[in-house]
């Protein structure tokens, strides 16, 4: 469940901050969610803040909330991040630029954690190349087949200039299987096989298919593996899986592919085409 399309309806769209604080920001969220009777032990927290250039005064929140949710009879833990807009005495959950039309919801992101570039997700490049590219992807998204291999293979070239680092993102509601799929790319990774990214946007399975030996055959067939059930439950693939699913999630990642070049989110996703290389 995703708390933040029920937030909008929620939250008021603007209310009189006068040039709030981050306290009086999160208590005001605060009165919103928790006025609803199914929300319990609810926690908000500014993860961080970024001035809108193009539209001047504002300023993007980014939040962390984690609450209990009932649902029915059951009560579901939540924990979840989301931007909201602040202009002196407004706030609002959405943004959008009425000349150019852009959703600053899909566009404005922190800044990249340093921490994040770990050697475990660093698949080409050196650690001190001049630029750092960190790429989410899910390998059956349509437009990540086509555009991620090319990039990598690419970058790979220059390994002085671009260190990149990937992080596994399967959308599990668009595509069950690349949940499966990713679980086995990590577990090959973890057992020695070279390139094991640019060869997942090879497997031919459909993006439905939900039988995880009927991927898992599709995977050791282009692999030339023996990846199993146990391997993908091992708890260093999970480990992995779940710290880039955080990653993600700390970066207000919502598609793929999402690219992030020196530390700032690349809507363009091309700027290492940019980059003089020699």
């Amino acid at each position: 469940m995703s708390l933040m399309p029920k937030l909008s309806t929620i939250l008021l769209l603007s209310a009189s901050l006068m040039a709030a604080s981050d306290a009086e920001v999160i208590s005001f969220l605060k009165k919103g969610i928790g006025g609803n009777p199914n929300i319990s032990n609810l926690k908000i927290e500014v993860n961080g803040k970024k001035n809108l250039p193009a539209m001047s005064g504002w300023q993007a929140y980014f939040m962390s909330i984690e609450a209990d949710v009932k649902q029915g009879n059951d009560t579901r833990h939540i924990n979840q991040n989301g931007t909201y807009f602040v202009n002196g005495n407004v706030i609002a959950p959405e943004l959008i630029n009425l000349q150019s039309g852009e959703r600053y919801n899909d566009t404005v992101a922190p800044d990249f954690n340093n921490a994040f570039y770990t050697k475990s997700n660093r698949i080409s490049g050196e650690a001190n190349a001049l630029h750092k590219v960190a790429i989410f992807s899910d390998p059956l998204c349509p437009f990540c087949r086509r555009y991620v291999p090319e990039a990598l293979a690419y970058m790979a070239k220059y390994p002085k200039v671009f260190g990149v680092y990937y992080y596994h993102y399967p959308l599990s509601g668009l595509h069950p299987a690349a949940v499966t799929l990713t679980k086995a790319a990590i577990a090959a990774e973890q057992n020695g096989t070279d390139n094991a990214v640019l060869t997942l946007y090879k497997v031919d399975v459909n993006a439905s298919e939900r039988d995880e030996q009927k991927i898992l055959n599709a995977f050791n067939k282009t692999f030339g593996t023996k990846i199993d059930r146990n391997h993908i439950r091992q708890s260093s693939v999970l480990k992995q899986f779940d710290f880039d699913q955080k990653v993600a999630e700390s970066m207000m990642v919502a598609g793929t592919p999402t690219v992030f070049f020196d530390g700032i989110k690349d809507n363009t996703k091309n700027k290492y085409k940019e980059i003089k290389v020699k």
